[in-house]
């Protein structure tokens, strides 16, 4: 299987040729929080399988409810049609998300739904004669890698080389880096500067993920908030991976008390299943684009899958989960049982800090040039002892599925201590 993988398959993330001496694991199948190889290797997947998989592999309610779905529709076209699935599951997330957040646009992945905000947010203005090309995110920041996606993130990995294509947009300091009041400071330079040429601004909301799992208070967002209203910018909160629980809430807004005019949701909204993502926002926003179609007003942004029975179903099911194990309220045990169990981190000379926002952890270590590649040499140390870790250049993380239990939680923490105490 791994001959065959090179000879056609391109993987994401990776340099080929690392592949060379660094062979990928062909999977056989995945159960609760673990995958089995076909060598009949076990890994407890403690990143979710990048940050989607809430409930486990192969969980039996989701597995069921989409073999339901299966049995009356797999697809249908979402322009001019609907179903049941989409429509249930548009009703639940009104009810769930910030209040005022009224009217849901579907579609397949993260960065499509950073992509729709962006034009929304663009030709809300434009649909008035008003052109707002400009566009602030932090520093730091990630938000997905299609191009409009890419031009609001700040991480130069990913965004450097492509520099000469992207949109217009300029970044404020992050309150991950800098104190709260240096970055609301830079945040309102920026509207100062650019006033009425800004059509919005996008950020993380408590954790940013890709950026080496930086976080900041909740206070942030809510005075950011203010700033935004009082300067008329809209606020797009991409909760694509902090949202579904990971902070500890549902969603890392309802720790601001804030409602922001766009949230982007993806990742967990299918319990890791099937691609889907949607774009929440407000009737205030809807109705700039409701007209005559000779008004030329519309939003013509189309995916071919935009709505997916199948992965509406997936949606209501993971929904379905959170409400009848009261799984927010659950995990806040484990998150108290976390924050002990990573304790003796603090302890290790070479870990910088320790950070935890609800049901994400990460040890930041100190001391390693990129070239050194510390974090792979972690991965396959844990590899080796059954547990598998993605570590963000020197940052370890834990991003777990919510099913893992204590004993379980348990080994993750003390595979990554041992591999930072032998090999860092």
């Amino acid at each position: 299987m791994r001959e065959r993988d090179l000879v056609n398959i391109w993987h994401p993330c990776s340099q080929m040729k690392d592949y060379e001496t660094l062979p990928f694991i062909p999977i056989k199948s995945g159960k609760g929080a673990y995958l089995t190889d076909f060598d009949d290797n076990v890994y407890l997947d403690c990143i979710s399988s990048w940050w989607v998989n809430l409930f486990g592999h192969s969980n039996p309610y989701i597995n069921e409810k989409i073999k339901e779905q299966l049995e009356t529709l797999e697809h249908v076209i979402f322009a001019g049609f609907t179903h049941e699935s989409a429509i249930t599951l548009a009703e639940r997330l009104v009810k769930l998300t910030p209040e005022g957040l009224d009217k849901v646009f579907f579609a397949d992945n993260g960065s499509s739904a950073i992509e729709i905000a962006l034009k929304m947010s663009f030709q809300y203005y434009k649909n008035q004669g008003i052109v707002r090309d400009v566009f602030i995110s932090l520093e730091n920041s990630y938000h997905g890698e299609t191009m409009g996606a890419l031009a609001v993130g700040d991480v130069a990995l990913y965004k450097e080389i492509y520099g000469e294509i992207l949109i217009k947009t300029v970044q404020a300091k992050s309150p991950a880096l800098v104190s709260e009041d240096e970055a609301l400071a830079s945040m309102e330079a920026l509207f100062k500067t650019y006033h009425d040429k800004i059509s919005a601004v996008v950020i993380e909301p408590l954790v940013q993920c890709a950026g080496s799992m930086a976080m900041y208070d909740a206070s942030y967002i809510t005075k950011l908030k203010a700033l935004c209203e009082k300067y008329g910018v809209f606020l797009i909160a991409d909760e694509i991976a902090v949202g579904f629980g990971r902070t500890g809430t549902m969603f890392a807004c309802e720790q601001a008390a804030i409602t922001p005019d766009f949230m982007c949701l993806s990742k967990g909204i299918t319990g890791g299943y099937l691609p889907l993502s949607c774009v929440m926002t407000t009737n205030e926003i809807y109705s700039a684009f409701y007209c005559d179609y000779s008004e030329g007003k519309s939003f013509l942004d189309s995916h071919s899958y935009t709505g997916n029975a199948l992965a509406c179903a997936a949606a209501n099911a993971t929904l379905d989960i959170f409400e009848k194990e009261n799984v927010i309220e659950e995990n806040q045990k484990k998150i108290e049982r976390f924050s002990i169990m990573i304790a003796p981190f603090k302890k290790l000379s070479n870990v910088k800090e320790v950070r935890q926002r609800g049901m994400i952890v990460a040890i930041e270590l100190r001391g390693y040039e990129p070239e050194e590649r510390i974090g792979l040499k972690i991965y396959q140390y844990a590899l080796k002892q059954g547990v598998l870790l993605r570590p963000l250049g020197n940052v370890v993380y834990f991003m777990p599925p919510f099913i893992m239990i204590e004993d379980e939680m348990q080994k993750m923490v003390d595979v990554a201590y041992e591999a930072i105490v032998e090999i860092a």
